[in-house]
């Protein structure tokens, strides 16, 4: 049994300790999680009788969708990034065992085998993949945590494209955003600032998604849930940033490709032109900023004149996974079949 293979056994074990820390919250709501059909919540966090009551998924205001689906758009979000960066750490995409549930189950699209290059990422700066290496396990926590919540209600992983190769979602959009060239391929696992690049690309999104499903809950155990997984994700988030800042002073290329991708991100969800932010109209911002003087610093948080980081509607983190910014799209870019679950397809940007 290999080391990473030895990690990933005990991640588990490991994810029992912080349950603990979360089931403080969750006793304190009578403990629940989602069951399928009338998604009605049952006790199910742990045995304990607690005298509270139970918390009722309700429908969010002017959506239609329930709190279960915005747990399961979520959930799909996690599928994601606990795969990306669990095959960059480990070599290995998630457990199977984290995979199940209700749509159409679909498999991760990997990088193809390369001749005296091994899968997972080659980290020369131990720092950088011993974040990585937290980070993944987080990601799995996060998928671990939202099934355990939505119990028999949990949306299947759709099949998922997370490959470094000529036909990788990766290429597609270094390509979009001019990070390589329109026949270059663009590989998140050949060297560390590749890596940090492909994990620039999903932490700014997941921050802001969070933020949009939270305003769409109204049990407090799940709001404060939400706030807690929103809040790690902005750790990851932020760190990303500040080490792809401390490599761009000596590599100009880094600073250079996080502004496209972020360029990119705004096209795609409708807000190239919303005004909010400086950059030209951009409201997601890359790792520097340019003042009117025209000096240069750090931009470590994308955030408007009172320090607040915005917002995204699910139907814009849909047009950035996808790849797609048109109205109506249901599939494409990471989620090569689309996501399972009632929030999937997008509409109209504004």
């Amino acid at each position: 049994m290999t080391e990473e293979r030895f990690i990933l056994d005990v991640i588990e074990e490991a994810n029992a300790k912080r349950r603990v820390e979360r089931r403080r919250f969750m006793r304190a709501a009578g403990g629940a999680a989602i069951a399928a059909g009338g998604l009605s919540l049952l006790a199910a966090c742990d045995d304990d009788d607690d005298d509270a009551p139970t918390p009722v998924p309700t429908a969010a205001p002017t959506t239609g969708v329930s709190e279960a689906d915005v747990l399961n758009f979520a959930l799909q979000l996690e599928y994601l990034e606990a795969n990306f960066y669990s095959y960059a750490a480990f070599g290995t995409p998630i457990n199977a065992a984290l995979t199940a549930g209700i749509g159409t189950q679909g498999s991760v699209q990997l990088p193809s085998t390369e001749a005296g290059r091994p899968r997972p990422v080659q980290f020369q700066d131990q720092v950088i993949a011993q974040y990585a290496r937290e980070i993944a396990y987080d990601e799995i926590a996060h998928v671990t945590f939202l099934r355990r919540q939505l119990g028999a209600a949990a949306a299947a992983q759709p099949a998922i494209n997370i490959s470094g190769d000529a036909t990788g979602s990766f290429t597609a959009a270094a390509r979009a955003s001019n990070v390589v060239g329109s026949t270059a391929t663009f590989d998140p696992y050949l060297n560390e600032n590749n890596f940090l690049l492909g994990a620039y690309l999903f932490e700014d999104v997941g921050v802001t998604a969070y933020m949009g499903g939270v305003q769409l809950l109204s049990t407090p155990a799940f709001i404060e849930a939400a706030a807690g997984i929103h809040a790690a994700e902005a750790y990851h988030a932020g760190l990303v940033r500040t080490v792809l800042y401390a490599r761009g002073l000596s590599t100009q290329s880094l600073i250079t490709a996080a502004g496209q991708i972020s360029a990119a991100r705004d096209t795609l969800d409708g807000t190239i032109n919303s005004g909010l932010l400086n950059q030209g109209g951009s409201r997601d911002q890359g790792i520097t900023l340019t003042n009117a003087a025209g000096v240069t610093s750090a931009n470590l948080v994308p955030t408007d004149a009172n320090g607040i980081a915005f917002v995204r509607s699910p139907s814009q983190v849909l047009n950035i996974v996808y790849l797609n910014g048109a109205a109506g799209t249901s599939s494409g870019g990471f989620f090569p079949a689309g996501v399972n679950g009632a929030v999937r397809t997008t509409v109209a940007n504004t």
